[in-house]
């Protein structure tokens, strides 16, 4: 089975095919732990975690990597508006983001390295790059000579003229040339610092990704993954060292998430727009926090706004709900397979989702797939004669595709919840036939105070949520 996805490095769609055939090494940038993680961040790690999840299904062996950048110069001023040390800070926010992610049921990497874990490994790859000619040290501070790479700027396809001029660059009289980028950071008084060969000092942001990728992952990734942001210069640098430094290809497949505008305006801290995933929690649910980020093509831009938000919720609650009447139908069903035409109907909705996922994992489409297979529970549930293994066999599918690959229900929790609704419901029901309406009435408002309604139906009382 072909799976087709965009290579940023060819602009172009390629087929799949890892290093070890079966086995998928992937890394994706993680957060700079000095503050929450915005919106933003977590489309990054929200797709990936489906692109991971999808992988496994074709029954590759993924090793995921993500790393904790927990030193740079954001963390440094956070240290010094605070007063507190860079290493609580960092603790702090990788907290935060374990507790987002949990929420959004993004999986946890294989590995999470952190950059001030790896202080030796970077020191020595540093040392490698000034004996092979591709750094130089100026006061203490070691820079990688970006012209020495001569196909550098091959990741963003551009020239050494238009890098400079989209480049931010500070006027820095020790660097050779203006592109050139820092591996090493000389501390200044009172930062944090680690003793290196050329003093105290601190590692570069994209020598971090460098030596924890190959570290766990080898010289060369199948997959490295980041926002569209991070094309130039981080990747592009990372490619630069790496490369010189094994003498390998680093990356084959380069892929890049677009951005998140906010009311179609640029998020941005000039703007004061920026979505914090913490505070979105407060506001929407985890699942429709996570369609909303999987319902488009990854490599376009998404707009948040409260009404796509709304949406969302609404089309979580579709497939919840079709979940939900699927249990509650099985309890009056009759024992039984499940009919040939249904299975027919499911492979034929399986096939489809794949498709689109084979095809630059377009989490979109196969959403599209998703609310047909909706569709087809709802009639079946609907019909007078249905059997259990009919309604298995519809819940199997929401399982391995809704839950497991784009991981926006989770039907083992659902059912927990279900059963503490389906327990109130028959203590209401009792509490009727006493005719004990008082009690029935509070349990029927206390379930409608948490979005439950209830429906009478020839197969007894049925509940939705609203």
């Amino acid at each position: 089975m072909t799976v087709l996805l965009y290579n940023t490095m060819t602009r172009s769609k390629e087929k799949l095919e890892p290093i070890h055939p079966g086995k998928i090494k992937m890394y994706v940038c993680g957060p700079t732990v000095y503050n929450y993680i915005h919106i933003g961040n977590a489309r990054v790690f929200v797709f990936f975690d489906v692109v991971r999840r999808y992988l496994r299904h074709l029954g590759y062996q993924v090793t995921y990597v993500q790393n904790f950048t927990d030193v740079d110069d954001r963390l440094i001023q956070a240290s010094i508006e605070t007063g507190r040390s860079v290493p609580e800070i960092a603790e702090q926010y990788i907290e935060a983001y374990f507790a987002d992610m949990d929420a959004l049921r993004v999986e946890r990497a294989d590995v999470h390295p952190r950059a001030t874990e790896h202080i030796p490994e970077m020191i020595e790859a540093v040392q490698d790059l000034i004996a092979k000619g591709y750094a130089y040290e100026k006061n203490g501070d070691v820079y990688y000579r970006s012209l020495h790479k001569k196909d550098y700027g091959k990741l963003s396809h551009q020239s050494l003229d238009e890098l400079k001029a989209g480049a931010r660059i500070e006027l820095n009289e020790r660097k050779e040339h203006p592109l050139d980028f820092a591996l090493w950071k000389a501390a200044k008084p009172g930062e944090i610092s680690w003793d290196s060969p050329w003093g105290p000092g601190r590692p570069g942001w994209h020598l971090e990704c460098s030596v924890m990728a190959r570290k766990y992952l080898g010289d060369t990734l199948d997959i490295h993954a980041g926002g569209v942001d991070l094309c130039f210069p981080h990747h592009e640098n990372e490619i630069a060292q790496s490369e010189a430094w094994t003498g390998k290809t680093f990356v084959r497949y380069w892929l890049h998430n677009g951005f998140i505008n906010i009311d179609n305006e640029k998020m941005s801290k000039s703007l004061g727009n920026i979505v914090k995933v913490v505070e979105l929690r407060q506001q929407y649910s985890p699942s429709a926090i996570r369609y909303f980020l999987l319902s488009s093509h990854y490599r376009h831009p998404i707009n948040f706004n409260a009404e796509v938000m709304r949406q969302a919720e609404s089309s979580v609650e579709r497939i919840e709900t079709a979940v939900t009447n699927l249990k509650h139908r099985k309890q009056t069903a009759l024992e039984g397979t499940a009919p040939e035409e249904l299975i027919s109907e499911l492979n034929g909705l399986a096939d489809r989702f794949v498709a689109e996922m084979n095809d630059d994992f377009n989490t979109a489409n196969a959403i599209s797939v998703l609310f047909d297979a909706v569709r087809l529970a709802n009639e079946w549930v609907a019909r007078p004669v249905i059997t259990k293994g009919a309604v298995d066999a519809i819940l199997d599918w929401m399982k391995r595709y809704a839950e497991d690959i784009l991981g926006l229900v989770e039907l083992e929790k659902q059912e927990s919840l279900d059963a503490e609704v389906e327990a109130l419901i028959a203590e209401r029901q009792q509490a009727r036939k006493e005719r004990n309406f008082q009690r029935a009435d509070e349990i029927r408002d206390y379930l409608a105070s948490k979005g439950i309604i209830l429906e009478d139906t020839p197969q007894g009382v049925r509940w939705r949520r609203k």
